[in-house]
C-alpha cells in the first residue's frame, strides 16, 4: 500500500535529508536498500510514489525512524527514555592523545538558557564527555547540549539532551525540530510552514503552549536537532 500521496513531497525531502546526513550519493543509497538507481531517481523526482514498502526498507537498512520518514513527528535517529548511550567521561581521555577521542562531544551548556549565537560557546573547556552515536562522527560538527523546560515534552524531556548541527536557514525541513536563534532568545521548536513564505511557525509538542509566528528574517541562527537523548537517573 502506497504512502499517503498528500505527504509524498515531505517524505522525499526527508529521504534527501537522510542521504545528506549519511553523506551518500543517490546511487550509493539505492544500492544500500537494493533498489535500482533509475527507480530511486524516479522516487525522488516524484515520478514513482514512495510506498510503505520502500519506507520499511529504508527504516530497516538505516535504522531510521519509520514514523519520522512517514510524517516527521519523530526524529531520524530518535533515542527515547530507556535507550542507553555510553558517556565517556572527559577525565578518562588522555589529553596528550586527542586522536583517540571518540564520539560526539557533550557540552555543559543549556541551549535554552541565555541568548545569542551558540557557535562561540562550543569551547573545549565546556566539554564534559562524549557519547558514541554510530550514525555520527566527530567530523560531522554534531554537538550534544542540555535542554530545560517542558514545551517539547514528551518528545524532549526537561533536562534531556539533544544532538544538534548548525544549518543554513535557506534549507529548512518542515516539521523537524530545530534550535532557533532569535535576537534575545534561543528556543527548541518544531518549525512548520506558514502560508506567508516570509514567515514560519514555531510549534511546541506540549499542547499547553501556543504556536509562535515569526518573520523568517528574524532568525539569526538555526541548528537541526539530529537526535534526542532522554534518560532517567535511577540512583
Amino acid at each position: 500500500m502506497a504512502a499517503n500521496p498528500e505527504n509524498q513531497t515531505e517524505i522525499i525531502e526527508r529521504i534527501r535529508h537522510l542521504m545528506q546526513t549519511m553523506r551518500m550519493t543517490q546511487a550509493q543509497f539505492a544500492a544500500r536498500i537494493k533498489v535500482s538507481a533509475a527507480n530511486m531517481s524516479k522516487h525522488l523526482s516524484g515520478k514513482l510514489p514512495v510506498t510503505i514498502g520502500l519506507v520499511n526498507r529504508i527504516a530497516l537498512d538505516f535504522g531510521v525512524s519509520k514514523t519520522w520518514l512517514l510524517d516527521g513527528s519523530d526524529l531520524p535517529f530518535a533515542k527515547h527514555e530507556g535507550d542507553h548511550a555510553m558517556l565517556i567521561p572527559e577525565r578518562a581521555v588522555n589529553p596528550s592523545t586527542p586522536a583517540r577521542r571518540r564520539g560526539v562531544p557533550v557540552y555543559d551548556l543549556d541551549v535554552t538558557a541565555g541568548f545569542g549565537e551558540l557557535s562561540r560557546m562550543f569551547t573545549d573547556d565546556r566539554v564534559m564527555g562524549y557519547v558514541d552515536l554510530p550514525q555520527f562522527q566527530r567530523t560531522d560538527n554534531v554537538r550534544i547540549v542540555r535542554v530545560t523546560g517542558d514545551s517539547m515534552e514528551p518528545a524532549i524531556a526537561n533536562g534531556g539532551f539533544i544532538a544538534l548541527r548548525e544549518v543554513q536557514s535557506s534549507t529548512l525541513f518542515w516539521g523537524q525540530i530545530y534550535v532557533v536563534i532569535l535576537e534575545g532568545y534561543r528556543m527548541v521548536k518544531i518549525v512548520r510552514r506558514h502560508n506567508d513564505p516570509g514567515k514560519i511557525i514555531l510549534h511546541s509538542v506540549n499542547p499547553e503552549y501556543d504556536d509562535i509566528e515569526i518573520n523568517r528574517d528574524e532568525v539569526i541562527g538555526l541548528y537541526l536537532v539530529e537526535a534526542i537523548l532522554n534518560y532517567t537517573q535511577r540512583c
